[in-house]
This record gives C-alpha cells, structure tokens and sequence, in this order.
C-alpha cells in the first residue's frame, strides 16, 4: 500500500468533505476514492471519518492524523520544491505579518539586505500583536512569539525567546539589588498587561519553581514601554534578551537571578515563522524564511549579550 499517497488523498478527501468531490478533483471515481480510504483505516486499526447520508466527519483519530498528516506531505512538497524551484526567482509581493517590538527591532533592519538578493520582490509588511487569520487577510507570512494556537500553520522554528528580570544600576543604587525571588515583593514590578488579574513570576533553577505576585507603578500591553521604564530607572522589569541583550552588555541594565529561568512552564516560548499550508510553497515565501533562519543563526547575539 502508498501509505503516503493514502495519506495525501485522505488530506484531499477532509478538504473536500466527500468522496466523490475527491475523486471528481483527482479524476478518480469515487469508489476507488472510498477503497483506499477503508483501506487505510484497516492498515491503521482506527476508523478516521464517521460517514453519514449527508456529510463526512473527522473522528478524535481522524482529527490526530489529518493535522500530522497535512504537516507530513508539505514537508516532502518542499523538499521536492526545493529541488525543482531551486532556480525560481522570487517576485511579486510578500505580505509580512510580525510582532511590533520585535519586527522593528529585529526584522525591520533585515529587509534591506533582504530586497537586495531578490530584486524582483516588493515586501507589504504590518506590525502587530495581533493574532489575525492570515488566510482571510491574505498575509504570506508571519512571525510568531510563543505557543502557537492555530495548528492549520505550518511553523518554522526560528530562535529561542529567552527572559530575563532586568534593572537599572540606578534603581537598584536606590532600591537595593533583589538577592532571592521573595524580595521582588519589595520592588516596583513593572507589569505586561497581557490579561486582567493577576501577575505573577515565575522562576525556576535546579532547587523549583517560585511563584512570586508581582505589582507595581506601571501595567502596560507594550514592551517598548517597559523597556524605556527600566532604563529610566522606574522598576523590574521582565523583557526578552533579543530586546535588552544590548542593554545588558553595556551595563545600561543589569540581569537578576542569572541562576533562574524566568517564566517557565509547559508553553513553548520559542519565535516561528508561519505560514498557510499550501501544497506549492511559493518561492518568495520559500526564500523570506530561509533567509530569517540565516540571519538569526548569523546574527543572534541577544542571548550572549544577556548571559554577560
């Protein structure tokens, strides 16, 4: 049995939401569509698609194996892309979705460099925080912080996001310098506002977890805001390296608990790049995230900087 051409036709026949619509894309006749399907669920043991008169439906396992199954056969569409395109020119335009924050600090100062190897691309680029349906508003490519909540995407991982609790020497002169994570309940805590309630830190090293409830002058929804905060001298602050590596290295703010990671837990906190599934990966697509993973491999010295 074609286990990956069974697997490509039922990604086909979900889509479709028949067999026969399946076999009329395919040309195929729809009882050779439905054999190979009861023939594939006889090679796993599980039953993927609960058929009624009216419509087809995923099963739990369905549901597991449609979404592997879809990143499985885009994977080895690009590596065949890969090879047949290789000579493809990117051009038209590139529609970029990235964080504000990050993309004018680390994606923005890339894009020179960027148009320069591909002449033949115009770039659209929109800087928000907002999650947004890149399908319905059309963006090629995004560029995601964190645990990633739509598994339709196809994700490349492109770097870490390493967190430190960071001061100025200012502050600390005049607040005194945090020695273990209870003592944050004495300092000014500046928050990112990510949802109402509380905030709490968490930090981590071989000994546990503490959780420590943090508080302070200044709740803001931008990180932009804080780091200008504790550059000034007015609090704590939680920032990534990628933005304070610099600042570290300078002296301009000063890294706590070197010993500790800071907010860990099951989410992933790592920086991906995203895009629709798409069974012929644009080239222009193709070279924006090779190019990234270039670059941040070459250039990302945000978290030596913090370590030092």
């Amino acid at each position: 049995m074609d286990s990956l051409g069974s697997m490509d036709l039922f990604v086909d026949v979900v889509a479709a939401g028949s067999f026969s619509e399946a076999g009329r894309r395919r040309g195929l006749a729809a009882s050779s569509v439905t054999r190979t399907i009861n023939a594939l669920e006889d090679e796993l043991g599980v039953r993927l698609l609960n058929r009624t008169t009216r419509k087809l439906s995923l099963t739990e396992a369905g549901r597991l194996y449609h979404e592997r199954s879809r990143r499985i056969i885009a994977e080895v569409e690009d590596a065949r892309l890969s090879v047949t395109q290789l000579e493809a020119a990117p051009r038209g335009t590139l529609r970029l979705n990235v964080p504000v924050v990050f993309g004018r600090l680390r994606v923005a100062p890339l894009l020179a460099e960027f148009l320069g190897r591909y002449p033949g691309l115009q770039i659209d680029i929109n800087m928000t925080d907002a999650f947004i349906d890149l399908v319905e508003e059309g963006v090629d490519l995004a560029i995601r912080i964190g645990e990633l909540q739509d598994s339709s995407l196809i994700a490349r991982r492109l770097a870490a996001n390493h967190r430190v609790i960071c001061a100025s020497p200012g502050y600390l002169q005049a607040a005194g310098t945090p020695r273990q994570p209870d003592d944050l309940r004495a300092h000014n805590c500046l928050i990112y506002k990510r949802q109402p309630g509380r905030a709490v830190w968490r930090l981590r090293n071989a000994h546990g977890t503490v959780e420590v409830e943090g508080g302070g002058t200044l709740r803001a929804n931008n990180a932009d805001a804080l780091h200008a905060a504790a550059l000034g001298g007015l609090g704590l602050a939680i920032l990534p390296t990628w933005m304070v590596g610099p600042d570290i290295q300078s002296g301009a703010l000063i890294r706590l608990f070197p010993d500790h990671e800071v907010s860990p837990g099951a989410l992933d906190t790592s920086i991906y790049a995203v895009f629709p599934y798409n069974r012929h990966l644009s080239p222009k697509v193709r070279a924006m995230v090779d190019f990234l993973v270039e670059s941040f491999r070459q250039c990302r010295d945000w978290d030596a900087r913090a370590a030092a």
